[in-house]
């Protein structure tokens, strides 16, 4: 099956991902979505499995420095959704595509689950 996990490379929890999943033997490819881009169907196949407002980092700081009249224009998928492939960096990362599923975010037992380790 193929395992792809998009992000940005010196994001720590991409990293914690990547390492993660090079200890298991888990063979991967890599998207860094800053330099690599994003595609509107890409995105939309995410927005089929994982809800918007998880998908969009609310936390961070590209979203913190939105201004509120765009923060306050996302108001569903389809406005997530440009707003994602506008800036890339407010998505919660990282993205995991595996077994035709999506999943955002890393943690150990969260992976283990979807590895079925």
């Amino acid at each position: 099956m193929t395992i792809t996990i998009y992000g940005i490379p010196n994001c720590d929890t991409v990293k914690k991902a990547r390492v993660w999943l090079s200890a298991q033997q888990q063979e991967f490819t890599f998207h860094d979505f800053k330099k690599q881009g994003l595609q509107r169907a890409t995105v939309a196949q995410w927005l089929q499995h994982v809800q918007w407002d998880v998908l969009v980092n609310r936390k961070g700081t590209t979203w913190r420095n939105l201004s509120d009249a765009r923060k306050a224009a996302v108001v569903d998928a389809g406005s997530a959704l440009e707003l994602m492939l506008e800036s890339p960096s407010v998505i919660k990362r990282p993205v995991l595509e595996h077994a035709a599923q999506c999943h955002v975010g890393f943690s150990d037992a969260q992976y283990r689950t979807i590895f079925g380790l």
